[in-house]
């Protein structure tokens, strides 16, 4: 039992499972955080803030993520129902990605962690000299 649960003694069984405990190892919660706040999860949120994009865009925007990485990141991302598929029946097959409503409001929160490490990037690279300087002592 969670240290959440422990503290909420009155809550039925029905309550608990209404919302994720990602600090309860077998929750489901903590896949969708896997999913969302992996590097290549953080950024296809942050790339299809823009619009529908296919695969190709996507790979060219998000430098270095494999092609391998970014259909796992999208089909997991697409299960979870943030990214929304659109299978084109042309000839040659070409496939859309977008955001659902769902993925638009996690896609905002991602942006603000992702916006805050890029404004202090030079703080974090600072701490990070000094912790390597006093390792080295």
């Amino acid at each position: 039992m969670s240290d959440t649960t422990k503290h909420t003694p009155a809550m039925g069984l029905s309550e608990r499972f209404e919302k994720g405990d990602l600090f309860a190892a077998p929750c489901p919660s903590r896949e969708v955080l896997a999913h969302v706040s992996s590097r290549w999860g953080v950024l296809v949120l942050i790339g299809l803030r823009s619009g529908t994009h296919r695969f190709s865009e996507l790979r060219r925007k998000i430098d270095g993520v494999s092609e391998k990485m970014l259909a796992q990141t999208l089909q997991a991302l697409t299960r979870d129902g943030f990214v929304k598929r659109v299978s084109h029946p042309v000839v040659p097959p070409f496939v859309e990605y977008s955001l659902t409503p769902m993925g638009r409001e996690v896609a905002e929160k991602v942006t603000g962690l992702a916006d805050w490490i890029e404004i202090n990037l030079l703080r974090v690279m600072d701490a990070r000299a000094e912790a390597e300087t006093a390792d080295s002592d």
